[in-house]
């Protein structure tokens, strides 16, 4: 079903424009087209299909979901709700509160909030369709275990002094709630308005990594990878990580990078952990987070999921060599 994208960047590069298939600018050109069709249509479907889903799931449904469980079963149900559902990072402030006050740990919280922006659920579809679901099972498997621990370790540890005092004293009432009647028109409607606002912000993120993408695809020597990214060089993953860290996107953006890098023979674990370190690690949700979260557990969030990104990075590169 895919292969159309790749005949119609055929269609347009090497007969449209006449370029030869083995030239850089053919290749590069090549990817450029094929991605940014097929990245664009599914980015519309999917982004379409989980607005109807967001509207009949609110955050306040979301915190009932996980309040009253387990630890345990409260992680695994807050990273597995973190993954399907699209909450930007300006909710993460009303979110915190209202899980808080719902009686639900701290670890529990932070653990749907690690996974939320690293398991993106747009990004997981389009990322199957253009890396094929191997890499993607990979990816979703390790994002989710990232949350789980980094809540388990959060509640183990007792950090919940580092959260600020204020935050426990409010009372938010229903967060967030999405406005949306019950018909069926409502929320198609709400629907398209999503597809508008999400693909209205995502845009330039997604047109700016496949121009990346299809550099480094058209114009970048394989044996330059191969010479400083391989899996025998110990200091590839965290040199990709750290390199990834200030570079924030959304997921949907970084794959055309990631499958640059994957064809030019980069390590599947060096290529995730970049990946998890340009979206996980986002600012701006660091500056909304320190409203509620003291500086230490800022500090304590941003070294884990450093850490994290490397060791998961090293991990695989052994597992798949």
């Amino acid at each position: 079903m895919l292969e159309i994208f790749s005949e119609l960047a055929d269609a347009a590069v090497f007969h449209g424009l006449g370029l030869a298939s083995g030239s850089a600018l053919g290749q590069a050109l090549h990817f450029f087209v094929e991605d940014t069709s097929k990245i664009f249509v599914l980015l519309v479907i999917v982004v379409f299909v989980m607005g109807l889903f967001r509207s009949l799931l609110s955050p306040e449904k979301v915190r009932t979901l996980i309040g009253g469980k387990s630890h345990g079963a409260g992680y695994v149900l807050a990273v597995v709700l973190g993954a399907v559902t699209p909450f930007c990072s300006c909710s993460s402030v009303p979110l915190f509160i209202g899980f808080l006050e719902g009686g639900i740990p701290v670890g529990v919280t932070m653990a749907f909030l690690i996974t939320s922006p690293l398991v993106n659920e747009v990004a997981v579809v389009i990322l199957g369709a253009v890396m094929g679901w191997k890499m993607t099972l990979v990816y979703v498997a390790t994002g989710m275990g990232i949350g789980i621990l980094g809540g388990a370790l959060i509640d183990r540890l007792h950090l919940e002094r580092w959260v600020e005092e204020y935050v426990w004293k409010l009372r938010l009432g229903q967060a967030a709630l999405v406005g949306v009647d019950g018909s069926w028109r409502t929320r198609v409607s709400y629907a398209w308005g999503e597809v508008r606002g999400i693909v209205g912000r995502l845009w330039l993120y997604v047109l700016l990594g496949i121009a990346i993408g299809a550099g480094l695809h058209g114009y970048v020597p394989q044996e330059l990878f191969l010479r400083y990214a391989a899996a025998d060089n110990p200091f590839a993953v965290p040199a990709a990580v750290l390199m990834g860290l200030p570079l924030y996107s959304n997921a949907t953006g970084v794959i055309p990078v990631a499958e640059a890098l994957i064809a030019k023979g980069v390590p599947m674990g060096t290529v995730i952990a970049f990946m998890m370190s340009v979206v996980g690690v986002s600012i701006p949700e660091f500056v909304m987070l320190r409203k509620v979260l003291k500086p230490k557990m800022l500090l304590f969030f941003g070294v884990y999921l450093t850490l994290s990104f490397i060791v998961i990075g090293y991990l695989l590169n052994a597992i798949f060599a």
